[in-house]
């Protein structure tokens, strides 16, 4: 039997984004439920979650206070549960978000280790050099990645670590309370119904031993840098075998790994039969809009999972990225090519995931700087405008903000006046719209026969075809091609006299 996920489309749901139903300006849970059949109508297998559980949103959700409850923000648990049977009754999963690196702040343990120093080995304390941090490291959203707390006595005191925002202290993951706390954590979700878990900077938790300093302190080069020595650390995999164990204990969950890491050898050590089922790919979203870099993005996420016997997983953008219509150049081009690259990444055999907007075509938002609330933009001394750009509310009917999304105009991050031919209602009426080809591109993917099979064979540049007989082409150039033989099954574009334009993918059987 060949697992659910394995040729699932995954669709993110930023919930802070997506519908609110209580006219507060923030999206919730009850708002994602309402739309429920619009989802469904996509043709989604699962939804991702971002994080819900209680939180002061420091980070938007990523510092969590309690992870066995749900944010009154998002509706409280009671919205989690009726999300979850009536996502269910459609057939379509849940998977949350697991945030293992760190807690927020605002965690009782945290607070307990403020109060009493012998109770601070949940996190990672440590003695300064005289009156500077224990090592020169810093934030990967920028500044230091130390905080001096103040001990009980009214002294400067001990450092902790905080590899993102200071309200967000990592955890000491050689302390074996850290990981009983975790199987409560996934117990509790999975024994509610949830289908499996989004993890989290994947690739943390463990850090190098004496915690030495870095050759390299600029923040903007390690950001999602592949190559920071205070990831992809051996002992994480413990981590995720323990995870694992947990998950046999309900055969169709699913843990999927947010996992930034060099060369495929090290992608694939997540992989193993006894670790994570799926682990996110960035290659398409990292590679430039270009022939080579598309083949090469494709073949090396190729190789990788052949190398665990491992599913492959494809995504073009996610709520920590500029949006692929931006990032291809924006406008009628950027829309063009990211129709095409749809085509090409729901061709591939795998796992796909779909954020939220993509099926809209929606674009990066520039933002005035006041409305900015990235914990990037106030750590980055106002030097990275952070991703609150591809994060503004959907945009669901209506002509003017808050185009349907909210009762109220005053929406926790504003919407531009120009999405009102991307709303929902009017692509539904358009049968030329990116939702209408989203919704028939993700119904052929799911109901034919000639998207079968694992894995690609090249047949030139950039086409390639399936074992079931699907062929893919895609012209990333600047002049049409000759369209390859076969019968056109879908395109990303109109193909006249019988060639391939720039910036169009066809499949043809």
């Amino acid at each position: 039997m060949t697992p659910w996920w394995s040729r699932a489309v995954f669709y993110q749901v930023y919930p802070r984004s997506f519908a609110d139903s209580n006219g507060d300006g923030v999206g919730d849970l009850d708002g994602v439920r309402a739309h429920l059949d619009y989802l469904s109508a996509l043709g989604v297998q699962a939804l991702w979650l971002n994080p819900v559980m209680v939180s002061p949103m420091a980070d938007h959700g990523y510092d969590v206070a309690d992870p066995r409850d749900v944010d009154p923000l998002f509706g409280g648990i009671g919205a989690l549960d009726r999300l979850i049977a009536s996502a269910h009754a459609r057939g379509i999963r849940i998977i949350m978000d697991l945030v293992p690196n760190h807690t927020s702040s605002a965690h009782p343990w945290f607070a307990e280790a403020l109060a009493n120093t012998d109770r601070r080995d949940r996190y990672i304390f440590r003695d300064g050099i005289g009156d500077a941090p224990p090592n020169n490291w810093v934030s990967v959203f920028g500044g230091p990645a130390w905080t001096r707390v103040t001990e009980p006595d009214g002294t400067p005191g001990q450092w902790y670590l905080h590899l993102f925002d200071a309200a967000q202290p990592d955890l000491n993951w050689d302390n074996p309370e850290v990981f009983e706390d975790l199987e409560k954590t996934l117990r509790f979700w999975l024994d509610r119904g949830v289908d499996g878990f989004r993890i989290d900077v994947a690739h943390g938790m463990a850090k190098p031993a004496g915690l030495p300093d870095m050759s390299v302190t600029d923040t903007a080069l390690l950001r999602n840098s592949e190559d920071d020595p205070r990831f992809d650390n051996d002992a994480v995999h413990d981590v995720h075998r323990f995870i694992r164990t947990v998950l046999d204990d309900y055969p169709d969950a699913v843990a999927i790994g947010e996992v930034w890491v060099h060369g495929n050898e090290q992608f694939a050590k997540y992989l193993r039969p006894d670790e994570l089922h799926l682990g996110f790919n960035f290659r398409l979203v990292q590679a430039d809009y270009d022939a080579a870099e598309v083949r090469e993005a494709i073949d090396n996420a190729m190789a990788a999972a052949t190398l665990a016997g491992a599913t492959p997983t494809w995504t073009l953008s996610n709520h920590d990225v500029e949006r692929e219509v931006t990032r291809y150049g924006g406008g009628a081009r950027g829309t063009a090519r990211a129709r095409a690259m749809a085509l090409v990444m729901l061709a591939l055999p795998g796992a796909v995931f779909v954020y939220n907007g993509e099926e809209l075509g929606l674009p990066n938002v520039d933002l005035p700087d006041e409305v900015l609330q990235d914990p990037v933009w106030e750590r980055s001394g106002h030097t990275e405008r952070g991703r609150d750009g591809c994060r503004v509310p959907m945009p669901w009917s209506g002509d003017a903000p808050p185009f349907g999304f909210s009762a109220t105009a005053d929406t926790w991050l504003p919407m531009p006046a120009q999405w009102a031919s991307l709303t929902v209602v009017h692509q539904l009426d358009a049968p030329d719209s990116m939702l209408a080809f989203y919704r028939r591109a993700i119904e052929l993917r799911s109901s034919r026969a000639e998207f079968s099979g694992e894995k690609i064979d090249w047949v030139d540049e950039l086409s390639f075809r399936l074992p079931g007989g699907l062929l893919c082409a895609l012209n990333a150039g600047a002049d049409p091609l000759p369209l390859p033989e076969g019968e056109v099954l879908y395109a990303s574009g109109p193909l006249p006299d019988a060639m391939l334009p720039p910036d169009t993918a066809v499949w043809l059987v």
